[in-house]
């Protein structure tokens, strides 16, 4: 009886030209009866049975991979996806690995069928003869402006394994920085809101079971009890249209502020200026802009151009305004550091340490000093965030949902009072 075993190693896809290739599984035996089974991607049936003749293996079945029932258009491709895919490329490459045969490796150990099928059209590209840049210009979304030019500067200057790998540094910080303050904001957001739901749960459903039995008491309710009794009556009466106006208000905020720049400039404004939260959003901008120009200051991006790109890596409306500024300021002669003064939403140390940096020659440096610094900074002020809010999140709670547990209770303490 025959061995059965699967076959280890893919080989190339079959197939040239940019046509989109598809994955077929097969089986087979070699020249020895021995059965051996896989999975490859090639332009048609066809020619994968030509291919695995070829190898020696005579093909017995050869058929379409099925897809799930579930999921088969895989996740959404995020930012962390883009970090990891920059992070297997550059050490791949370190590691002498072709840049077609790094994109081949990923696309076909990719989890994820949307970013497989973004690495292996990105290999096609570069296999009909497109550089990494340009391959990748076709996927604006998924890779933005800045990782563009830093790829395409890579590529001029002959370095574009250790700039994929500062690339990735780059994401992953951004990224952590990013996680952390989404953290901080999401948790007390979450327990507020499930907070005010149980509210009006209590409101529209359990404060009128208490106000029939209360009736029965035939005695005026306490104050604080009556004035629930009162909300639960309006809640009741008018819980549809306030649910109704609530998601509207919501639905129309996120869209007008997502459609209107001036919006969007002014709720970045008061962000800014709101206690603790503004500080972290201040120190998270200037990390992120410290970092970014660095970055792309070390691969060789011209300054100008460089500021130009980083203004909206910012995270922020007033720093991208300020970032555009200081690009016009720069264009004309002005050191960077007069430049950053001038918006005046830099702090002194980092204007200081921007203008060492410039008479020294080591601009990058400091700027990536700058960014360790007040990336520290924002994790210090988020760990220290949630450690207050905590504390507050249970004050809430206790005066909302207790406050309003006790104000039906009161009457029965009355009653048993009188009663005594």
């Amino acid at each position: 009886m025959a061995a059965t075993r699967t076959a280890m190693k893919k080989p190339n896809p079959i197939g040239g030209g940019t046509k989109e290739l598809a994955t077929f599984v097969w089986e087979g035996a070699d020249k020895r009866g021995v059965k051996m089974k896989g999975e490859q991607q090639a332009r048609n049936a066809n020619l994968l049975r030509a291919e695995l003749r070829r190898q020696g293996v005579t093909p017995t079945v050869v058929k379409p991979k099925p897809k799930p029932l579930f999921g088969a258009a895989g996740k959404t491709i995020k930012p962390k996806d883009i970090a990891f895919f920059s992070r297997q490329m550059a050490t791949m490459m370190k590691s002498g690995v072709p840049i077609v045969g790094a994109l081949e490796i990923i696309g076909g150990g990719h989890k994820n069928p949307r970013m497989a099928k973004l690495v292996n059209g990105i290999r096609a590209d570069i296999e009909g003869g497109s550089s990494l840049s340009e391959a990748i210009s076709k996927y604006p979304v998924q890779f933005d402006e800045l990782y563009r030019n830093l790829v395409r500067a890579a590529e001029g200057a002959g370095v574009l394994e250790t700039v994929l790998d500062t690339i990735a540094n780059y994401q992953e910080n951004i990224e952590a920085i990013k996680g952390k303050i989404k953290k901080a904001l999401f948790y007390p957001a979450m327990v507020m809101a499930v907070a005010l739901l149980v509210s009006a749960i209590l409101l529209v459903w359990v404060v009128p079971q208490f106000e029939d039995v209360f009736k029965g008491f035939g005695a005026d309710l306490p104050a604080f009890t009556q004035m629930i009794v009162n909300l639960s009556r309006f809640m009741v009466a008018y819980w549809l249209p306030i649910l109704v106006v609530l998601v509207g208000v919501v639905v129309g905020f996120i869209f007008a502020y997502k459609r209107s720049v001036p919006m969007q400039h002014a709720m970045d404004r008061f962000v800014l200026k709101v206690p603790i939260i503004g500080q972290i959003m201040h120190n998270s901008a200037i990390a992120r802009f410290s970092r970014t120009l660095a970055v792309t200051f070390r691969a060789g991006v011209p300054l100008v151009e460089a500021m130009e790109t980083i203004a909206g890596a910012t995270g922020s409306s007033v720093y991208e305004k300020a970032v555009l500024r200081m690009r016009d300021d720069v264009s004309v002669g002005y050191p960077v550091n007069l430049a950053m003064k001038q918006t005046n939403l830099f702090p002194h140390m980092v204007i200081q340490m921007t203008g060492i940096g410039e008479e020294a020659g080591a601009l990058d440096t400091m700027l990536f000093k700058v960014a360790e610094y007040y990336e520290q900074e924002v994790n210090n002020a988020v760990d220290a965030l949630s450690s207050l809010i905590e504390p507050m999140i249970m004050v809430f709670i206790g005066t909302i949902v207790g406050g309003m547990v006790v104000g039906m209770y009161l009457p029965i303490f009355k009653l048993a009072s009188v009663v005594g």
